[in-house]
């Protein structure tokens, strides 16, 4: 199965990656490792984390308290957001709903 990250969860992603660099160098690179063995997962797991907003599914992190929101088909996974799950859930809302 395909996995694409779009140009919003890239974003995410690097947002997130200074955020966690600020706090003690070298954190912000072990954040996107993380995350992205997470995302790497979904090669196997697509499609089976609920669906928590409209037709996004949520994969909840392992390491960080983030979340993956996806969509999947027969073919691909689709990663639009990569969220602190910390963030008020209508900003999580309000970040999907901008996204597509």
């Amino acid at each position: 199965m395909r996995i694409r990250i779009v140009a919003s969860a890239h974003q995410d992603l690097e947002e997130g990656f200074h955020f966690y660099e600020k706090q003690e160098e070298g954190t912000g690179d072990y954040f996107i490792k993380s995350i992205r063995a997470d995302i790497e997962e979904l090669h196997i797991t697509g499609g089976v984390h609920p669906v928590k907003y409209k037709d996004y599914h949520r994969l909840v992190c392992h390491v960080f308290p983030f979340a993956v929101y996806y969509t999947k088909d027969e073919n691909e996974v689709v990663i639009y957001a990569v969220v602190d799950c910390r963030s008020d859930p209508d900003a999580i809302r309000q970040h999907l709903g901008e996204i597509r």
